[in-house]
């Protein structure tokens, strides 16, 4: 698509309209690469507006990929909040089920995943104080959203301990998720020794088998051991 003649949006309908095109462009775009191939001068090619006139409506590249982030992740917790809570098991069981839940659903959305792990080194670059602040409250507002989902499952932690689940479990997958997108030549080397292909991150299971330890531990420093029942 070639640059089209820019006709200034002049309404707030008309802004809002605008600022989901270039965002929804951007989505489309992270499923066929990765954010750190992601230009401005790609997005507004694909938009059909000049780079000046994208700058109109986000202040830089990372302010776009930054909102698509509170996207994803607004995404990602209504995802969770229309899944059934785990049933009446113990708390070790109901803790694996919670891991359970969290990994694979993340694992679904590679897109917030490739977000997440770009989030401290890129995304939160190069953007001003403004752009920032309003980040920071979405990220608080889903924090309090998916601690509570966690409660749901695993009301024991109480509020202090799911919020401790919660950091770690994004923390985890921030990491994880970079480790387990091996380079062309990191692939060629797995493929050529079983021995080092064992050595090679799987995302999913990696964020499974933390998040579940990291329940157990803060179930266990709370005094409910792994048998313990959901309280009435």
């Amino acid at each position: 698509m070639g640059v089209v003649t820019f006709r200034r949006a002049r309404t707030d309908e008309q802004r809002s309209q605008r600022r989901r095109q270039i965002l929804d462009t951007a989505a489309a775009m992270l499923t066929e690469m990765p954010v750190a191939k992601l230009s401005l001068n790609e997005l507004s090619r694909r938009v059909g507006l000049a780079k000046a006139n994208v700058l109109r409506y986000f202040e830089s590249r990372e302010a776009v990929l930054l909102d698509l982030l509170d996207t994803e992740v607004q995404d990602w917790i209504t995802e969770l909040q229309q899944l059934p809570t785990a049933g009446d098991g113990t708390a070790r069981e109901r803790g694996d089920q919670l891991a359970d839940i969290l990994a694979t659903s993340m694992a679904r959305r590679p897109v917030l995943c490739d977000l997440l792990g770009a989030q401290g080194a890129v995304l939160e670059r190069n953007i001003s104080t403004e752009v920032g602040i309003r980040h920071k409250h979405a990220a608080r507002q889903s924090l309090r959203t998916l601690v509570e989902f966690v409660l749901r499952h695993l009301p024991e932690l109480g509020n202090d301990g799911a919020a401790a689940l919660v950091e770690s479990t994004l923390l985890m997958s921030m990491s994880a998720w970079q480790c387990s997108r091996p380079s062309t030549a990191m692939l060629a080397v797995y493929a050529s020794d079983p021995e080092l292909a064992a050595m090679r991150i799987d995302f999913t299971e990696l964020v499974r088998r933390t998040t579940a330890v990291t329940a157990a531990g803060l179930l266990a420093r709370r005094g409910h051991g792994e048998n313990a029942v959901r309280p009435a």
